[in-house]
């Protein structure tokens, strides 16, 4: 059995003015064949569950790239065809086909990436049977329904089951090819925008929607995944869906998609996150930090990485030090220009630089760049590994770093945008987090398994990003509507 197993993952914001060229996937650009195989065994990605579970087949194992980027802007549209042909171009002569997909990706010519991929790779391979492993965040669409055997998301936001994931769409695929299971699709897409920061697992609808999931598995679903949907994308339905796998029975599938789709679109309300004015915010924090012996966490997300934010954006630290905390630590925060003329300087100099702001959009008005002085500190190559328990010993590249002590802060500015995945993050530039009073993060989510241990408390700060949770901020020209919470009168049965 000849098996095509592959990855490509790219959260696409279509407000960010982040650029993804082919070179965003990975550290200069997709990994191919044996790379690409190197690149995930033995990690916590879908990919690498895939090629466990065919190598237990003692299949042959075709990898023809993987290819992750940070979310950020469209998908630049050489990129979106080498990585696509790439794939489609192993396809022919395979028995089977597992694809480690975001779910969410636009490009440049493409407003379906993932739609659009899984019908080319079914144009090559008519009758071979296809599994795909999605991200919670993913859009689904009719066509990426229409092209796939078996869907499978994570169910967990943060995510920490992207391996299980994978395992998941595997034992589907293979079940179907050994014909122990006949798995059928049925879908549900409610109208709506789901807040990312209402799309934890933890708690509230979310919660309640994977709970309904499981225990329709639990009752003999092959799969079900509730999808909370990248409202930050413009496209027909950024929306919130519910895929489930049944086994031969789609009306019972169907049912199962229906219901769960309806205690959702119930709860919707729970769906939305109202975000606090950023002056409230930071004067809570500064409540906080009374008598705490641990760093209070200020997570700036509405210029969070992990959803396309510039990691750029000045707003939380502005105010932050115009209240006059002190004893801040604050990144990373990506200025290439502000990294190059710190590593001219050399370690030791005194400098005097503009920071941030410098990437404008139109979603979100240009400000002017924060002028600070201060000591350099450390200047490194960005690199460290991922200690979990997301992407566990996973080589991060932030490009190069520099930290800089400008009294009441210490500033990580780093070439690329970054996600705090790690303690990594500052450690690997001499910086001990756990020192910090504040710890401001430009990030949503992915951060808390490894720093809220460390600290006091948790603000949530809404800066004016384009990853806010403040819809008003967009202007959505592609959206079908109604579309709830938009158009509040929005109706929807289902």
């Amino acid at each position: 059995m000849k098996l095509l197993i592959a990855r490509m993952n790219h959260e696409t914001n279509t407000f960010s003015p982040v650029a993804t060229p082919l070179e965003a996937f990975g550290r200069h650009g997709p990994s191919y064949g044996e790379a690409a195989w190197r690149e995930n065994k033995g990690m916590q990605t879908a990919m690498a569950a895939f090629i466990d579970a065919a190598e237990r087949e003692h299949a042959q194992i075709v990898t023809p790239v993987s290819a992750s980027a940070n979310p950020s802007g469209p998908v630049a549209a050489a990129a979106y065809d080498a990585i696509c042909n790439a794939i489609v171009n192993a396809a022919a002569g395979c028995d089977a086909v597992l694809l480690d997909l975001h779910g969410a990706m636009v490009a440049e010519n493409s407003n379906d990436g993932e739609g659009d991929l899984l019908a080319r790779v079914r144009a090559v391979l008519p009758n071979a049977p296809i599994a795909v492993a999605l991200d919670l965040h993913g859009n689904v669409t009719q066509k990426m329904i229409d092209h796939a055997d078996v869907i499978v998301s994570f169910k967990t936001y943060p995510h920490v089951d992207m391996y299980e994931t994978g395992a998941h769409a595997a034992r589907l695929l293979f079940d179907l090819i050994h014909r122990r299971a006949r798995p059928v699709i049925a879908w549900r897409q409610p109208p709506l925008l789901t807040h990312t920061l209402r799309s934890a697992t933890a708690e509230g609808a979310m919660k309640r929607a994977v709970d309904a999931a499981r225990a329709a598995e639990a009752e003999g679903m092959l799969a079900v995944s509730v999808l909370s949907g990248f409202s930050l994308a413009d496209i027909a339905a950024p929306c919130i869906s519910v895929v489930v796998v049944g086994d031969g029975d789609r009306a019972a599938a169907d049912a199962v998609a229906q219901r769960i789709a309806q205690q959702i679109w119930d709860e919707r309300d729970d769906f939305f996150y109202r975000s606090a004015p950023l002056a409230d915010s930071v004067a809570q924090a500064a409540k906080l930090a009374h008598g705490a012996d641990k760093p209070v966490l200020l997570l700036d997300h509405g210029d969070n990485c992990m959803s396309g934010g510039t990691c750029d954006t000045m707003d939380l630290l502005e105010e932050v030090l115009k209240q006059g905390l002190e004893g801040v630590v604050s990144g990373p925060l990506c200025d290439p220009e502000a990294v190059a003329a710190m590593h001219a300087a050399g370690a030791g100099a005194t400098v005097t630089l503009a920071v941030g702001n410098k990437l404008a959009s139109e979603a979100v008005k240009p400000q002017r760049p924060l002028t600070v002085t201060g000591v350099i500190h450390a200047l490194t190559d960005g690199e460290y590994t991922i200690s979990g328990p997301t992407y566990t010993g996973q080589r991060a590249f932030m490009g190069r770093a520099a930290v800089l002590d400008i009294g009441a802060a210490t500033l990580v500015v780093t070439e690329r945008t970054h996600e705090p995945w790690d303690l990594g993050v500052f450690e690997s530039v001499g910086v001990d987090p756990r020192r910090a009073r504040f710890l401001l993060l430009k990030s949503r989510m992915y951060c808390r398994p490894v720093f809220v241990p460390i600290a006091a408390a948790l603000v949530e700060c809404d800066s004016r990003g384009v990853t806010s949770s403040d819809y008003g901020l967009f202007r959505f020209e592609h959206v079908e509507r109604p579309v709830y919470p938009l158009d509040a009168g929005t109706e929807w049965k289902a």
